[in-house]
């Protein structure tokens, strides 16, 4: 079975993402969340002259991703996208016509029971899409109760944070916590049952740890200031969210690159001289379509946003 088979993962907002980019035949592009490279994959076919480099951490993804591109003008490097000034300038690239970042978690990653991402199954609790450095578990059995509540609370906005985390405490205190089954019972007994009834309770604890044992939110306040700043003068930056705190995070730092004069109100003429770096391409976050998600579930809470550099 070859790497592309291995690392299924079904593109989302795959057509609204490509026209965001505004492809140019002979443009550079960087996709620096690869994956199993099917945005890569058609932004490559529209290339003559330009050229694709993809990044992904996982090194399951860079494999896979090089298989499928294979024969077209792409490279795909293993490294974070919080690096890609770096990555480019190893590359050879100045400035890109368009970066993509399709961030969260793959569906290949929550479907490999192994890798730890999914409460639906008995994995070791691993969660690290790098495969490298602490896993959730070195998380779960080391941090104080303190620490683990606010992770918790904070990457999963998880209002029963303190009794989930009071819980994991004693419990190992007998045993360590080793398996994702044995996270997901903790906080199915912490979580009061009214609670359970409409959607699983694990969702936003596995999500934190998964946000915490891989610094994401690290990782993407510093990649959307390289990415922007790679930008040329017209090019584009794409980014996928899948909850509302990625999509706060990448609102708010578009509103900063669009942000002209910082003076105060009372001051009778500008005298900071800033100006706006981009221009929303999207004022609201593009959404899938209603065929999209009936195909595609893991679409639902996808949110695209484009900004373009002036």
């Amino acid at each position: 079975m070859d790497n592309a088979v291995k690392f299924s993962h079904v593109s989302v907002l795959l057509a609204e993402t490509i026209d965001g980019l505004n492809i140019k035949p002979d443009g550079v592009y960087i996709d620096g969340t690869c994956g199993g490279g099917g945005h890569s994959l058609e932004v490559a076919k529209r290339l003559t002259g330009g050229r694709l480099v993809g990044i992904d951490r996982d090194p399951n993804a860079v494999a896979a991703a090089s298989e499928r591109l294979a024969g077209y003008n792409a490279k795909v490097v293993h490294g974070n996208y919080s690096d890609i000034k770096m990555i480019a300038e190893a590359e050879g690239i100045s400035a890109a016509d368009g970066i993509l970042l399709d961030l969260g978690v793959s569906s290949h990653q929550l479907d490999t029971l192994e890798r730890g991402f999914s409460y639906h199954g008995d994995a070791p609790l691993d969660m690290r899409m790098s495969q490298d450095g602490r896993t959730a578990a070195d998380l779960v059995n080391t941090l104080p109760q303190e620490e683990l509540s606010r992770i918790m609370f904070e990457y999963g906005e998880e209002k029963f944070s303190r009794r989930i985390a009071e819980l994991i405490v004693k419990r190992r205190a007998d045993k360590p916590i080793e398996t994702t089954s044995e996270l997901a019972e903790i906080i199915g007994e912490a979580v009061p049952a009214k609670f359970k009834r409409d959607k699983n309770p694990c969702k936003k604890t596995f999500q934190a740890f998964r946000i915490a044992v891989n610094c994401e939110f690290e990782h993407l306040d510093k990649g959307l200031d390289e990415a922007f700043g790679l930008l040329k003068s017209g090019g584009r930056l794409c980014v996928i969210t899948f909850h509302s705190l990625e999509d706060r995070i990448v609102k708010q730092r578009f509103a900063g690159f669009c942000k002209g004069c910082i003076c105060p109100p009372d001051f009778p003429q500008c005298v900071c001289g800033r100006v706006p770096e981009g221009k929303l391409v999207n004022r609201k976050p593009i959404e899938a379509p209603p065929e999209e998600l009936e195909a595609n579930n893991r679409s639902r809470s996808a949110k695209l946003r484009i900004i373009e550099k002036i």
